[in-house]
């Protein structure tokens, strides 16, 4: 398998080099910084999609090749890899780590999945809730890696009461729900996965006189598709492997059991610090549902306009690294220098080369060039092409970087949308989530890797139960963009906002 992959890359890294001479020099574009642009472009995404090259890598190669050809100076490009978005991300994860450090989140996650028991199903519902709360908040990496020796704890203590068939049945159950819920809870936040991140960077980046995309209003977008979206997933895994005859699990909640000791003098801190960033993340700005507005706090501020999310998590992170901790042995501070080294560089250079790419879409006039080849879809319904455009990423990241799909498609789309006279949001929206919602291989995300590494999965049961699942979410976020989207960013399928004409 190694060898395979290693073959891969290489055929990959010959073959990015090959298309972006030969776009290079071809003349085939109206102008040599679009021209340029396009093979930049192309040469990142062959690189992405084969890893010929670490994906941070690739990410720097805008800083290099951007001044080389004419497309925007080193200094411009280099100033896009760090912004309020990076430090949203940042900040959110040393949050993240801080609980990690202290054991909070398993104290949560041990107390969750106590309260369900007595049955298959509502046990597989407890890891679920679990596993895509706890990943609103912290990498659903993590969270997948605490969950699977949890459940398999449970499994182990459960099965005993269960026949050969029903035991592997409860197994596969129980492993794709985590894998599956860790994916769905991550989102419902900007912080909860890396392409929310980045849509809402490019986003700004692509129009920058567009009203922001806050913490609040994501969340009021994406959790309640993130809850429908839980328990369709429940309730088809638990159909096809638990199904309502399935035997009772009496001990399997003492299998669980949770954290008996009262809370540590740490725990309660990185409680109380994560309580009031949540808090201030989701009220900072005006919450207006319908006619009501609950008024936000920055308002009670002289300079409410300069503050962003991104200023509340690196508050909150220094807050961390300020507090020190009771139990010295361990830690002298709540967060430490030795968090700061465990912050996943790889993913803010990633980030960074997704944003240099759409400054250099916007800055080469590439996007106008695209959005121009598609003015054909004009005619085509919005409903159509929000449908279309899930469905070819839903697949799409099935074998690439969730983010890397995301960083390539939304200055595409955002193109596409402004040339045919739609709202931009109506098309980048779904492939943000989108990019978050693979369900059929184990490499398609890291909850879906982990858990078919542990050896108890079955690749035809995640890739059946994927398929169906990929189906129905296609569906899900094509209605709730179209529905709900349309009333959360107050969107008009009619007419195009000023901010997207303006863009380019």
């Amino acid at each position: 398998m190694k060898k395979i992959k290693s073959s891969f890359e290489n055929y990959g890294f010959w073959l990015g080099l090959v298309v972006f001479l030969i776009v290079l020099w071809l003349p085939i574009f109206p102008s040599p910084a679009i021209q340029n642009m396009c093979a930049v472009a192309l040469l990142m995404v062959t690189w992405w999609i084969t890893e010929a090259l670490p994906l941070a890598a690739t990410a720097l190669l805008p800083l290099v090749l951007f001044p080389l050809l004419g497309i925007t100076s080193g200094k411009e490009v280099a100033s896009v890899y760090m912004n309020s978005t990076i430090f949203l991300f940042i900040g959110g994860f040393v949050l993240a780590l801080s609980m990690q450090r202290w054991e909070l989140h398993t104290r949560i996650a041990l107390r969750i999945i106590s309260w369900f028991h007595g049955s298959s199903r509502l046990m597989v519902f407890g890891f679920m809730l679990t596993g895509a709360g706890l990943s609103m908040w912290i990498s659903n990496t993590a969270t997948a890696t605490m969950l699977l020796p949890i459940g398999l704890a449970v499994y182990a203590r459960s099965s005993n009461q269960l026949n050969e068939s029903d035991r592997q049945a409860l197994l596969t159950a129980l492993m794709l729900g985590i894998a599956y819920s860790c994916s769905i809870g991550g989102t419902s936040t900007l912080i909860g996965t890396p392409p929310n991140m980045a849509m809402q960077r490019i986003f700004e980046i692509t129009f920058p006189s567009a009203p922001e995309i806050s913490f609040s209003q994501w969340l009021m977008f994406a959790l309640p598709l993130s809850a429908c979206m839980l328990l369709t997933t429940w309730y088809i895994i638990t159909s096809r492997y638990t199904g309502k005859h399935f035997p009772s699990l009496s001990q399997a909640n003492r299998a669980v059991g949770s954290k008996k000791q009262a809370m540590s003098y740490e725990e309660k801190v990185v409680a109380a610090v994560f309580t009031a960033t949540a808090f201030c993340w989701i009220f900072r700005q005006d919450i207006i549902v319908g006619d009501f507005i609950i008024p936000g706090w920055s308002r009670l501020l002289e300079h409410a306009s300069l503050i962003n999310d991104g200023t509340v998590a690196i508050a909150s992170a220094l807050l961390l690294f300020s507090i020190p901790a009771k139990n010295q042995k361990k830690f002298k501070k709540i967060a430490d220098v030795d968090t700061i080294s465990e912050l996943p560089w790889k993913i803010v250079l990633l980030f960074g080369g997704g944003f240099a790419l759409a400054r250099g879409f916007t800055a080469s006039g590439l996007s106008e060039f695209i959005g121009q080849q598609f003015i054909g879809l004009q005619d085509t319904s919005i409903i159509s092409l929000i449908a279309a455009t899930s469905a070819m990423v839903v697949f799409l990241t099935e074998v690439t970087s969730n983010t890397a799909t995301a960083e390539m498609l939304l200055p595409l789309v955002a193109s596409i949308a402004k040339a045919i006279e739609v709202n931009p949001l109506l098309l980048m929206l779904p492939v943000t989530l989108s990019a978050s919602m693979a369900f059929m291989m184990p490499v398609a995300t890291p909850p879906n890797a982990i858990v078919f590494a542990s050896g108890q999965l079955k690749i035809r049961d995640m890739v059946i139960t994927g398929f169906i699942i990929n189906l129905i979410v296609i569906v899900m976020i094509t209605l709730a963009t179209y529905f709900w989207g349309t009333q959360i960013f107050s969107i008009d399928e009619n007419v195009i906002p000023a901010w997207a004409t303006e863009a380019f």
